[in-house]
């Protein structure tokens, strides 16, 4: 055999000869300890390579695991092999999966889903007993797969560097993998079975991409034509099963006969999913409508047509709130090609694509690797056990977001999982029993406290609710008692169905907390009373007071501060608080502009049980608020988080507390708020006017200084007022006051005075604070004989004077009193002396005495 180079892509052009002819190098490059393999659909990888492993010498006494990303593949593929090799499963292939394990003394190749070899890692570091681990349709990325990969190359360059690992996928990115694998080879067979004729059928111009209704309609047609045109049977691809449903009631009828309607999901009994995989009966064909779980390594018997409708549901976790949300998009090119492989694997067949060719330019060359969308905090706890406290350390095809680990991190010690004094907050005890079960973190838990509190029963019932998708999506409500009941009242259903699926669960899980299985679901039923307790110990953040109702919706505010609605029709609505153990972030109401996310599953809880759930974290507050008139409002409160669980009135609030909420009324309503009048606005004006020239030591009074300072100057004199509407101008004027210190009061009054005596004796106010600088009224004939104009501040400021008639009339304005006796006098004179005679209007002012009153009463004063 030829040594193979490494690095050197290995291709095999002919679809003639296929897989086959890389059979040989595939196994050397295996051997040497990693390959890469990139086969189409239909070629055969899934289930041939592993057997040609099973038979390879260097693997004689190991295992192979081989990875699937689902459980229906995973199914399908071990009984398919098992079958070729005239055995059942079991022997020496067998299935293990985290509710199903078939596996014998016997067995060598292990078809595992991804999260089991997460777990067996976890449990032996070395995969001792194993030879090879392959990842099969690697393209998918699923957050296991890529972990199983970071936690077998860390492995193999610690503990097993003799640990072969097999990468294969139709569709390989090989970016990430040469980084992570410079070593392994590329093998390439191309082409693919059978030859695939591919259509483009858009729906008609006016329907909107995002009309699902229009785009099943369309579908329908196109699955009724290729039907009545073409002969085999077809397999439809759908975003999600309420699609499914939609679009089997619209096919119903309307097919042509002999053509048999089957759904094919994640969520579907096992029987129902053989009945879509097996061959249709004689004279009969079928129309599979399936989810995503279909477009790989299942061969379903008799498909030569597929119908893709090009958009899947995938989950998306946002950091910003914590929530998951199910977000409809486009598929990626790869997964178009996997779509459009299931028609020609057993013969030549037709995809038909309900888009238009060029929109293919703007979609996805590869799926998008899901650790880069998903909550973390499993893996972050698993990898925390297994003594790796930094994920980022790990070899990943793609690292995980930095946002998604802190919240992940962040969750865990809210659940008690990790110490939040140890360093690099390793696990606790609680989070290494939590990290042992095979559950994610929250419901795992959910099942030890469960069993602390003495509600063992109910903890694995719930668990198995809780763990996948709603059980009765049709149910019209979210209580999750409905759901327990209908789990424990299911035992006469048939064996396969979805309840006696999830009660076999049940009753696995009461076997990891040494609990009898004997009437579990009866001892749940009486342990019921504690659904709401349970789901909020699980859920602490999702504890949820009511607080109101609108457009036909109850609202609810989260421990966590989000906020979330429930239809006024559910029985749950008029509760007052709720164990929210589901919240749909992806269907959010919005109401005046705040979102809100939909509760999916919840349970009753009393205010009693709150605060007994949650004493340690309850905050007492004594709240002081104003009005918006000013008026002091003191409240007595008790607060778990956002949730208000108390609010009394305060009596005898604190007057500090009254002070300072007074003080920041004051700030964002602004000073106009205070009781000002003329005297305390004339005191302001002149200490500005003083602070403006002077600087140092007065104090700047401006807008901003003094709200930036209340609490210096105002504070302290509000220590008894609980309304500012109460408070009097003479308060507000020994706050401000209380900004002079000794000696600048006298020095105000002798810089900036309040008055100023005219030359006829009469005193007149200075009016300060007015453009134009400070001034003062009096009548003309009360400035006679005087030529210097009258200053403050130690005369460097004069003073601007209003010069009036002895009618209070103003004549003229100046700041120059000599200047108007020699130029602007005279034309006053000659204009007033004939409107006022008895008043003095002397030709010589400056000679003339200064005169408050008339020619005649100043005659009668002489006399």
């Amino acid at each position: 055999m030829n040594e193979i180079a490494k690095n050197t892509p290995l291709a095999c052009a002919s679809p003639a000869s296929g897989l086959e002819a890389l059979r040989e190098s595939l196994l050397q490059a295996v051997q040497t300890g990693a390959a890469l393999l990139s086969a189409p659909p239909g070629a055969g990888k899934s289930s041939r390579v592993p057997l040609w492993l099973l038979e390879a010498p260097f693997l004689e006494g190991k295992k192979i695991l081989l990875l699937e990303p689902r459980r229906v593949a995973a199914r399908a593929l071990a009984r398919y092999m098992a079958a070729g090799r005239r055995e059942k499963v079991g022997e020496s292939i067998g299935l293990r999966m985290r509710q199903e394990t078939i596996c014998g003394p016997a067995t060598r190749l292990e078809v595992i889903t991804e999260g089991v070899l997460t777990r067996m890692i976890m449990q032996d570091a070395a995969l001792s007993d194993v030879g090879c681990v392959i990842f099969d349709e690697f393209h998918e990325r699923s957050l296991h797969a890529d972990t199983g990969l970071a936690l077998c190359l860390a492995s193999r360059g610690i503990l097993r560097p003799d640990l072969r690992l097999l990468i294969m996928s139709a569709t390989l990115e090989e970016g990430a993998l040469s980084d992570l694998l410079p070593d392994a080879p590329l093998l390439r067979c191309e082409g693919r079975p059978h030859p695939v004729e591919v259509r483009y059928l858009p729906p008609p111009p006016g329907i909107e991409a995002r009309d699902m209704t229009a785009l099943l309609r369309h579908m329908a047609g196109v699955i009724c034509r290729l039907m009545r045109e073409e002969s085999g049977s077809l397999l439809a691809f759908l975003p999600g099963v309420g699609e499914i449903r939609r679009l089997e009631e619209l096919l119903q009828g309307n097919v042509p006969a002999g053509a048999d309607i089957l759904p094919l999901y994640g969520m579907l009994p096992p029987e129902r999913q053989d009945a879509a995989i097996a061959p249709s009966p004689a004279g009969r064909r079928k129309i599979v409508l399936a989810t995503n779980v279909a477009e790989t390594s299942l061969t379903i018997d008799g498909i030569r047509l597929v119908v893709d409708a090009g958009l899947a549901r995938e989950p998306r976790f946002h950091p910003a709130d914590g929530l998951t949300r199910l977000v409809t998009r486009r598929i990626s090119l790869a997964s178009a090609a996997q779509r459009a492989g299931r028609a020609g694997r057993l013969e030549p067949g037709i995809c038909v694509r309900l888009w238009h060719r060029e929109e293919e330019n703007g979609m996805r060359p590869h799926i998008r690797p899901e650790i880069l969308d998903a909550e973390l905090s499993q893996i972050v706890l698993q990898l925390a056990v297994w003594g790796v406290p930094r994920p980022e350390e790990l070899p990943w095809p793609d690292q995980p977001p930095a946002a998604h680990l802190a919240v992940a991190r962040e969750d865990l010690l809210r659940l008690e999982a990790l110490d939040p004094a140890a360093p690099d907050n390793r696990p606790t005890p609680l989070g290494e029993d939590m990290a042992a079960l095979p559950l994610p973190p929250r419901l795992a838990r959910l099942l030890l406290l469960g069993e602390q509190h003495h509600n063992a029963a109910l903890a694995c019932c719930l668990a198995v609710l809780l763990e996948d998708r709603d059980p009765l999506p049709q149910a019209g409500d979210t209580s999750l008692l409905r759901r327990l009941d209908w789990l424990c009242r299911s035992g006469a259903d048939a064996p396969d169905s979805p309840p006696a699926r999830l009660r076999h669960w049940a009753q696995m899980l009461t076997r990891l907390l040494l609990y009898p299985p004997q009437r579990l679901f009866e001892e749940a039923q009486r342990q019921s009373i504690s659904t709401g307790f349970l789901t909020a110990l699980t859920f602490p953040e999702r504890v949820a007071q009511r607080t109101g109702e609108a457009d036909g919706q109850a609202h609810y505010v989260l421990r966590c501060g989000s906020r979330a609605c429930l239809p006024l029709t559910d029985p749950l609505s008029r509760q007052p608080f709720l164990a929210i153990a589901v919240l749909d972030g992806g269907h959010r109401q919005h109401v005046k502009g705040v979102g809100r996310g939909l509760i999916r599953l919840a349970a009753p809880l009393q205010a009693a049980e709150v605060e007994s759930l949650f004493s340690a974290a309850l905050q007492r507050e004594n709240l002081v608020e104003v009005t918006e008139e000013g008026r002091v409002m003191a409240r007595q409160r008790r607060r778990l988080d956002a949730l208000l669980l108390e609010d009394l009135p305060l009596p005898r609030p604190d007057g500090e507390a009254c002070a300072r909420a007074l003080c920041e009324h004051v700030r964002r309503k602004g000073l106009a708020c205070l009781p000002w009048n003329d005297a305390i606005r004339q005191w302001r004006a002149r200490v500005a006017l003083l602070h403006d020239m002077e600087g140092s030591p007065w104090p700047d009074v401006s807008d901003a200084a003094l709200l930036a300072d209340l609490e210096y100057w105002l504070a302290p004199h509000l220590d008894n007022c609980t309304d500012l509407q109460r408070w009097s101008p003479s308060q507000l004027a020994n706050a401000l006051r209380g900004l002079l210190p000794y000696p600048l009061p006298r020095r105000l009054d002798e810089l900036a005075p309040t008055h100023w005596t005219t030359p006829a004796g009469n005193s007149r106010p200075i009016v300060y604070g007015e453009e134009g600088g400070p001034y003062i009224d009096a009548k003309l004939q009360e400035f006679f004989g005087c030529t210097q104009t009258p200053a403050i501040v130690d005369g460097r400021l004069p003073l601007t004077l209003h010069l009036n008639s002895p009618a209070g009339r103003p004549l003229q304005v100046t700041r120059d009193l000599a200047a108007f006796w020699a130029n602007g006098y005279r034309q006053v004179r000659a204009e007033m002396r004939g409107r006022y005679p008895r008043h003095p209007w002397p030709e010589d002012p400056l000679s003339a005495p200064p005169a408050s009153r008339t020619k005649r009463q100043m005659e009668r004063g002489r006399e």
